[in-house]
């Protein structure tokens, strides 16, 4: 079917008022199938959708964001800003699309500390060797009235993995844990008791975590990289 008599099937359907879901389905479905052809298998894409732009449609990689035309010829990064209002539309798209539900985290999975009335919470998933992850707990002992839960996820090389197996296994990981990230005081003791870092590492393989530390809260939304305090206050204020 050529773009004209495609275009005058949706105008007639439209007019209709059914059919129209469909026909877009498949029209992004073929664009994925093609790009998906094109770019090769190693680059798995998650979806493909309508972008504010006509004719040019979001595709999602991982946790980014990209875009394309509707022949699949061409892969365009780099972000759509509404000249009217200033608004990076890539930006808040990507957290949308990046966006859990705060019920899919397992706090079994995690230790936890709680300051305060701990009404506050938040998730973080942390590698213990990772240097931003220690800045970042070092600025989140700033905060109060709060409950912070530390999934580990030993990515960054093997002694990753056997300290967060020493800190799980001791008698209090949150302790060892802070000991470690701000005191520098080495973990020690057993590591071989049951740990939930197969789990963490396979659930943050399902949602694109691929680096750390990386936040969630309770909206969902997260925050990749050792982010500043007063940005931490102020996703919190927008909870309330």
């Amino acid at each position: 079917m050529n773009k004209f008599a495609s275009g005058l099937a949706s105008l007639i359907l439209l007019c209709l008022g059914v059919g129209v879901g469909v026909v877009h389905a498949q029209s992004e479905a073929q664009i994925r199938a093609e790009l998906q052809k094109r770019i090769g298998p190693n680059t798995k894409i998650k979806s493909v959708n309508p972008s504010p732009i006509s004719g040019v449609y979001e595709v999602l990689v991982g946790t980014e964001v990209f875009y394309t035309d509707s022949n699949s010829k061409y892969l365009i990064q780099g972000d759509i800003i509404e000249i009217a209002s200033g608004s990076n539309l890539t930006e808040q798209r990507k957290a949308d699309l990046n966006r859990i539900k705060w019920s899919e985290l397992s706090p079994a999975n995690a230790f936890k500390a709680v300051r305060g009335n701990g009404s506050r919470q938040v998730a973080i998933f942390s590698d213990p060797n990772c240097g931003y992850c220690k800045r970042l707990e070092k600025s989140l002992q700033q905060l109060d009235n709060v409950t912070i839960y530390t999934y580990l996820i030993p990515i960054l090389s093997p002694d990753s993995a056997q300290k967060s197996k020493q800190i799980w296994c001791s008698t209090d990981p949150q302790k060892t844990y802070v000991d470690w990230m701000i005191n520098n005081i080495t973990p020690t003791g057993k590591s071989d008791c049951a740990t939930p870092l197969d789990k963490n590492m396979a659930f943050a393989k399902t949602y694109g975590i691929t680096g750390t530390p990386t936040l969630f809260f309770t909206d969902g939304s997260r925050f990749p990289g050792a982010v500043q305090i007063t940005d931490i206050e102020k996703k919190f204020s927008t909870l309330k």
